[in-house]
């Protein structure tokens, strides 16, 4: 990449962004917020204000009951048609690219504010893959965020896949000839790089990913532990002659996904609402979907949900989904073994994506002998048992979980290192 001034590495996240440059020859992370180098990648628009609020004020605004519409995981819409969809927000009309083109602006503003240099130049994560290997929608998706980047005013965008930029963060300090397997689990994807560490730094020998990340095992938990409590499961009459049909899970299913959760509050699906609770076996179950159709808490359930998986990461755990501004005192409970039951199969799909990468260079388990964790849904024990059970003679490390994409998008940036456009 040829360098015509400094370069801004930007880890566009699902649920967290952060961005950073070469300082002094050490990788450098701006500050989003006092005290804080990462960003919510959220956005609140307020009807009250008019304002578009982002990062954690956006969050605020929502936990706090303000009167307007949140959005998270947008990375998630790269590569489909809703990204170039006109919508009504505020007083204006807009498209996800032109919404996600002022986050980055922001981020592009702070770090111009902070070290008083022009970023022109971004060097930006991306994953493996945004939807599949394969899936026509890959190309479509970063030519989406290409374009996302120089609405903000970027004037050159160059690409890396995110487990590369850690690999690059962790291999530095390397013992040379060491094999080492990167396991970036985040939001929306899980990716793995396997390198080898080198007296330059690393040789990437295979990237791998799938469309699975921390959004998706909230969706499982919510779909297993929730939405029965909203009427999934339950019995419809027929509105003619006798007999039950089951209720539809169309819209208990979007309210268990982030990035659908916004279009849901529609009059046609409150509508649809209304008329299965008039022939309802549950109608206290399926009134309870209605209210948060009514009131618009699609999002406070999924943070109960996040928050409630976090609480239930432990071999012991015991924890509980509060749904009190559902319902006062209503809760689902959750424990480490629920957990384990709920999310089983998306162990199985992290662990042949493993074996998936180690077979794309020939290499086996046992010749690993480093496992490194990035993104905050490896924190996870599902995540750690089940590499820790394929890679059993690895040392497993957790010390940049949360900045070592970054930090490798930063030194990438800074020594023109190769990458992928």
């Amino acid at each position: 990449m040829t360098q015509l001034g400094p370069t801004l590495g930007v880890d566009f996240g699902t649920s967290n962004s952060a961005a950073g440059y070469l300082r002094d020859g050490r990788p450098h992370l701006i500050e989003m917020s006092p005290g804080k180098t990462s960003l919510p990648t959220t956005f609140f628009f307020d009807f009250d204000t008019r304002r578009t609020l982002i990062g954690e004020p956006a969050n605020q605004a929502m936990l706090d009951g303000a009167d307007g519409r949140f959005m998270r995981a947008l990375k998630r819409v790269l590569g489909t048609p809703l990204m170039h969809e006109k919508r009504q927000i505020l007083n204006e009309r807009v498209t996800f690219v032109e919404i996600i083109a002022r986050f980055l602006a922001q981020i592009k503003t702070r770090a111009e504010a902070e070290t008083g240099l022009t970023f022109d130049r971004v060097l930006s994560g991306r994953p493996v893959v945004f939807h599949g290997p394969g899936d026509p929608r890959e190309a479509q998706a970063e030519a989406d965020l290409r374009a996302c980047y120089l609405a903000a005013g970027f004037k050159a965008v160059e690409f890396m896949a995110e487990p590369q930029a850690a690999a690059i963060a962790s291999g530095t300090t390397d013992t040379s000839g060491e094999l080492g397997l990167i396991v970036d689990i985040g939001g929306g994807t899980s990716d793995f790089s396997l390198f080898r560490a080198t007296d330059r730094g690393v040789d990437v020998l295979a990237n791998h990913g799938i469309r699975i990340g921390g959004t998706d095992f909230d969706r499982a938990i919510s779909i297993d532990r929730v939405m029965p409590l909203l009427g999934k499961g339950t019995e419809l009459r027929k509105e003619i002659g006798a007999g039950l049909l089951p209720t539809p899970n169309a819209i208990l299913n979007d309210l268990a996904t982030w990035e659908k959760i916004p279009f849901l509050y529609t009059a046609q699906n409150r509508r649809a609402v209304q008329d299965m609770l008039k022939l309802s076996e549950a109608p206290g179950r399926l009134g309870r979907l209605a209210t948060v159709l009514t009131d618009e808490l699609g999002h406070d359930i999924a943070f109960a949900v996040e928050r409630g998986k976090i609480a239930a990461n432990g071999p012991e755990a015991q924890a509980r989904i509060d749904l009190g501004d559902v319902e006062r005192g209503l809760f689902a409970p959750l424990s480490a073994s629920h957990l384990r039951d709920i999310l089983a199969l998306h162990a199985d799909d992290l662990r042949q994506a493993a074996q998936e990468t180690l077979a794309m260079a020939h290499v086996t388990p046992s010749q690993v002998q480093r496992v490194i964790y990035v993104g905050g849904s490896s924190l996870m024990s599902m995540v750690t048992g089940t590499m820790a059970d394929l890679l059993p003679g690895a040392q497993h490390a957790m010390s940049n979980v949360f900045t070592a994409v970054t930090d490798g998008l930063a030194i990438a940036a800074g020594q023109d290192a190769a990458v992928t456009s």
